[in-house]
């Protein structure tokens, strides 16, 4: 767990409401769509996710990866739910509670996508950490090439600072990632 002076700080674990979808906790229920998801050509063309991607991976992601990011104070995962089923993931990530910094990431299972849902996902995310976490800046990096996942930073209301050469890294190789960032005096 993270400690701040004799503080320890991680996220609550909480469930936020967005139009028509839950930001909630991860669940076994959700390692089938997990794991068909993780499956998908987009998805495996953006993620370094294990090839092939097994139903163990998606178990591992829900009991040792999701929990470990909360229980550290690194982070914290959210199934992005619309009626009950998880449609993608979202998390903080790479939080550092001294200077109120963190990374939003996230992916949108095939039967989610062109909804608009990271984008809206990523604003109740990022008003969440901002407000009543009270970090002051969040970040979000994407491929150049990945269009969508720019498109949802963009549509959240990030605004890109730049490219960030040769910083990520796919299953195609090095990528390019431009950088997005809100902080606390960008929300209304």
């Amino acid at each position: 767990m993270t400690e701040i002076g004799a503080v320890a700080v991680r996220f609550p674990k909480v469930v936020l409401e967005g139009d028509g979808f839950l930001l909630r906790p991860l669940e076994a229920r959700d390692v089938d769509d997990i794991t068909l998801a993780c499956q998908d050509e987009t998805t495996l063309e953006w993620l370094p996710l294990p090839q092939p991607y097994e139903r163990e991976h998606a178990e591992g992601f829900v009991e040792v990866v999701a929990k470990e990011a909360q229980e550290s104070g690194r982070g914290v995962v959210f199934a992005i739910a619309v009626e009950g089923r998880l449609h993608g993931c979202i998390d903080l990530k790479a939080t550092d509670w001294l200077t109120g910094t963190t990374e939003i990431g996230y992916w949108v299972a095939p039967w989610g996508r062109g909804r608009g849902l990271a984008g809206r996902a990523t604003r109740v995310l990022v008003e969440w950490a901002l407000r009543d976490q009270r970090l002051q800046r969040v970040v979000v990096q994407a491929a150049t090439g990945n269009v969508a996942s720019q498109r949802g930073a963009e549509s959240a209301g990030f605004i890109r600072e730049g490219v960030a050469r040769n910083a990520g890294i796919v299953h195609g190789g090095r990528v390019d990632l431009v950088v997005y960032s809100l902080v606390a005096s960008d929300l209304p």
